[in-house]
Order: C-alpha cells, then sequence, then structure tokens
C-alpha cells in the first residue's frame, strides 16, 4: 500500500495486481489513478500483492520489456551500446523492462523490434517489479526513446502528394496550397503529426522569396492547426520555424 501511494504521488497512474500478474480490479489499467487517496480506496477495495501501473500518457513512461526466456539476451547484447543509460527493473522471470519517457504513437507490441523484445505503451501496463523487492538499475535517470527504436515503433507518416492544380502558380495557388497544408496537419492521425508539420511547412516556404505566401502567414497558420492537433507549444515552434527556414532553400 505504502509504495502504491508513493508512486500515485509520483504522478504514476497505478491499480492493483495478482501474483499472476493480472488486474485485480474489474477494469484492469483503466482503473488505474494518480492520487493516493483514490490509490488507497482503490487497493483497500482490491487486495492485492503486486502493484500496476498504467504505461502510456497517463503516467508518462513506456517501456522496453526484455524477456530472455523468448531470446532478447542476443538482441541485448548486440544493442546494449546503443542504448542511453535509463531506470531500468529486474522482472521476475529473470528480464528487464527499461523505462522510457513516453512518446505519443508508441503502443504495446509483441516481437517487433526482436523476438522477446516487447514495448508497452499507450493502453498498456507493467508489474513495478521494485515494490516486489526486485533490483533497480540507474534509479535517478528517465531518458527519451532512441530515435533507431522509434523508426521501428512508430507508424510512418501518410504524406499525400499536392495535387497539380489547374492554377499552377500564383497567389490563388500558393492559398490553396496553405489551406490544404492546414488540413493535413489538423487532421493528422496520432503518430505522424509531427512529421506531418514538418513536411506541409517545408512545402509552402517555397512560396515566400515568389512573394505569393509570407513567412509570418505560414507560421501563423500552422503553428495554429498543430496546437488545434494536439502538438505541445515548444515543440511547434521549434519544427515550423526549422521548416520555413529549410523550405526556402532549394536545389
Amino acid at each position: 500500500m505504502r509504495a502504491a501511494l508513493e508512486l500515485a504521488a509520483l504522478g504514476y497512474r497505478v491499480f492493483p495486481c495478482l501474483l499472476n500478474k493480472a488486474p485485480a480490479c474489474p477494469r484492469g489499467f483503466k482503473d488505474a489513478v494518480a492520487d493516493p487517496d483514490a490509490a488507497s480506496q482503490l487497493f483497500r477495495q482490491y487486495p492485492s500483492e503486486l502493484i500496476g501501473v498504467a504505461t502510456g500518457s497517463g503516467s508518462g513512461i513506456d517501456v522496453l520489456d526484455l524477456d530472455p526466456d523468448n531470446g532478447s539476451d542476443a538482441w541485448l547484447e548486440q544493442h546494449r551500446h546503443r542504448l542511453p543509460a535509463t531506470r531500468t527493473h529486474r522482472t521476475r522471470s529473470g528480464g528487464l523492462h527499461l523505462l522510457f519517457l513516453h512518446r505519443e504513437g508508441v503502443r504495446n507490441t509483441a516481437g517487433r523490434i526482436a523476438s522477446g523484445v516487447d514495448t508497452r505503451g499507450q493502453g498498456g501496463y507493467i508489474v513495478w517489479w521494485p515494490a516486489a523487492g526486485l533490483a533497480v538499475s540507474h534509479p535517478e535517470d528517465l531518458a527519451q526513446w532512441p530515435g533507431w527504436l522509434l523508426e521501428t515503433l512508430l507508424p510512418k507518416p501518410v504524406v499525400r502528394p499536392v495535387p497539380v492544380e489547374t492554377v499552377v502558380s500564383g497567389a490563388g495557388y500558393a492559398a490553396a496550397a496553405l489551406q490544404r497544408a492546414e488540413a493535413l496537419v489538423k487532421n493528422a492521425p496520432e503518430g505522424t503529426r509531427h512529421d506531418q508539420l514538418n513536411y506541409q511547412t517545408w512545402s509552402l516556404a517555397r512560396f515566400i522569396p515568389k512573394g505569393e505566401l509570407s513567412a509570418g502567414e505560414i507560421i501563423s497558420v500552422m503553428t495554429s492547426a498543430a496546437r488545434h492537433a494536439g502538438l505541445d507549444d515548444k515543440e511547434i515552434i521549434r519544427t515550423v520555424a526549422q521548416a520555413v527556414e529549410a523550405g526556402q532553400v532549394r536545389t
């Protein structure tokens, strides 16, 4: 109970799990809470031996789950040097849970990276094995996902080519391109929003040297569209500024 309340106070969404790792509460990780008072009530209502922690945006973490019984040791030996130092839990089966900051688009996978190498992200959970007395490495670290792993985990962005319009140049075409880019960013599926914002802004920047669109106009429209899509301001400002600059330099 004390460990569950401490985790809830740190912002982790917790819920009770049985010794077989199955949820003790009716809706599983959907019952998870990050409030100590609510956690106390939940764990008293459903007594359990283990603590589950929901992964994904709710707790702010994703997990790389390594299972040596299914072949993860060979993969880890090959890629250990490419993995950043991050909080790592030893699991009951002798495997490892490597914790990373949640990245939008990371979900649960089984064997996508390699045999015995799974992920827990949005819509998943892990057992918090340190509360059961198992070892923790790098307890103070929580790294970003390595880019080379994200290339495997994140869905590939669908970038539709801009169709050839009847009007192939001029302010009217530029305005239509701006409107279309705004809609594509606003409605981009989860996991493709950043890439769509970058590509569409870069594409629009070609109109700036011709005077058909201004940099300020593009920045304003694309920033608003990205906010509508759910991206955070820091990411939006950096991406839009870099794409506008890069899009004006074309070979």
